[in-house]
């Protein structure tokens, strides 16, 4: 085991942090559930694709949950990445996901991205309205607050869910017939 953090700015050793004591059960209590909220939408949302699909997971080190489907064609390499981010991103993906208020962005967001990303899929529009193309991040965003928001919350992510996947596909002109029922 590992006794420094990863993928956290300024790691502290496990042994040696006194900065990071406090824990608040509500918090920890409400933040799984979203969680498991979140985990039984992206199942939801993905459970027509028959091709390959990673389960819903979550990444201890940046903090986020995410589903990721894959086309089953072969991506460019990527220049410069190791050996792990190489494999990863071999062949074409979809990838949606939860941030609690990391991954470079700030705040708790639900996003979408594609790899490598296809032309054209900045421009297209995805639903609801609060759902956005993140220039910096290069990929779909929406705000868990503007979430929280809507007078459906799980209707609005389906949709996110949905028109991000429905827009990625067709400029990435996925062979949709083969990979959905």
């Amino acid at each position: 085991m590992n006794p420094v953090p990863v993928e956290v700015k300024d790691p502290i050793p496990f042994a040696e942090d006194t900065v990071h004591l406090s824990y608040d059960g509500d918090f920890a209590q409400r933040f799984w559930r979203v969680l498991m909220h979140a985990t039984a939408q992206f199942q939801r949302s993905s459970s027509g694709f028959i091709g390959k699909i990673s389960p819903v997971h979550f990444f201890w080190g940046s903090f986020d949950l995410a589903v990721t489907r894959f086309s089953g064609r072969r991506a460019p390499a990527r220049p410069g990445a190791d050996r792990i981010t190489r494999e990863a991103y071999s062949h074409e993906v979809i990838s949606v996901g939860f941030w609690p208020g990391n991954g470079g962005f700030g705040d708790a967001a639900f996003y979408c991205y594609a790899a490598p990303v296809p032309e054209g899929l900045a421009a297209r529009k995805v639903r609801p309205a609060a759902a956005y193309w993140d220039t910096d991040l290069g990929e779909f965003i929406l705000r868990y607050d503007d979430l929280r928001r809507e007078s459906s919350p799980d209707g609005a992510l389906l949709d996110f869910l949905a028109s991000t996947y429905e827009a990625a596909t067709d400029v990435a002109k996925w062979d949709r017939a083969a990979l959905e029922r």
